[in-house]
C-alpha cells in the first residue's frame, strides 16, 4: 500500500507539494504589488484636495490585485479545511494571523465597496446611510490589521517574490515548483483588470470636488 499522502510531519517532496508552495508564491507577489499600491494610495490621502482623481484612481486599480490575494489565500484555506495532504502538511498560519484574516479581508472589502459606493452614489449619504464616516470607519479598522498583518510576513516576501523571478539567485535555488507562469498570468490579469476598472471608473471623482 503507498503511504506518500501520509499527513505526518517530514521533509516535502514530489509534485503533491507544488500546490503549498506556488500558492504561497503567488499570495507574496501580490501582497508585494498591493503594498506599492497602498503606500500611493496613502500619498493621496495627504492632499485629497489636488488628488483626489488620483485617490480614486489607485482605489479602483486595488480592486483587481485584492481579488487576486483574496482568491489565494481562500484556495488556501479551503484546501487546508477540506483535509488535503500537503496543505495539511504545510500547516496554518499562527493562531493571530488566522483570526486576523478574515478581519483584514472584510476591512478591504469595506474600504472598496464604500469607497465604490461614494463614486457612483455622488452623495456622501447612499441608502440612508453615513456612507462617508463608513469609508472612514472601515479605513481605520483596516489600517490597524493590515499593519499588524504586513509585519508578521514582510520579512518573507522577498524570498518568496524572488523565488519565482527568473534568473536570479534566489530562484535557481528554490526547489522546482510549477506553475510559475500560471500565477504570473493571474497576477497580471488581476494588475491590468484593476487599470481598466481604475481607467473607467476615476472620473467619479468629479463628483466630489
Amino acid at each position: 500500500m503507498r503511504t506518500t499522502a501520509s499527513i505526518g510531519p517530514g521533509p516535502s517532496t514530489g509534485i503533491e507539494d507544488s500546490g503549498p508552495e506556488g500558492n504561497e508564491r503567488l499570495t507574496a507577489v501580490t501582497g508585494t504589488i498591493l503594498l506599492v499600491l497602498f503606500a500611493a494610495e496613502g500619498v493621496t490621502i495627504l492632499g485629497l484636495n489636488g488628488l483626489l482623481y488620483w485617490h480614486y484612481f489607485i482605489g479602483f486599480l486595488l480592486a483587481g490585485p485584492i481579488c487576486v490575494k483574496i482568491g489565494s489565500t481562500g484556495y488556501r484555506f479551503l484546501r487546508y479545511y477540506t483535509g488535503n495532504p500537503a496543505y495539511v502538511r504545510k500547516g496554518p498560519p499562527m493562531i493571530l494571523l488566522r483570526v486576523l484574516g478574515p478581519v483584514v479581508m472584510l476591512t478591504s472589502c469595506g474600504v472598496m465597496a464604500t469607497g465604490i459606493a461614494l463614486g457612483f452614489g455622488k452623495s456622501s449619504r447612499l441608502a440612508g446611510l453615513p456612507m462617508l464616516l463608513l469609508h472612514k470607519g472601515f479605513f481605520v479598522l483596516w489600517a490597524g490589521a493590515m499593519t499588524i498583518h504586513v509585519l508578521a510576513y514582510l520579512w518573507r516576501l522577498p524570498r518568496l517574490v524572488a523565488a519565482d523571478l527568473p534568473r536570479t539567485r534566489a530562484h535557481r535555488a528554490a526547489s522546482a515548483v510549477g506553475g510559475g507562469g500560471l500565477r504570473w498570468a493571474l497576477t497580471f490579469v488581476g494588475l491590468a483588470g484593476g487599470v481598466v476598472f481604475a481607467v473607467l471608473c476615476a472620473h467619479l471623482a468629479s463628483s466630489w470636488q
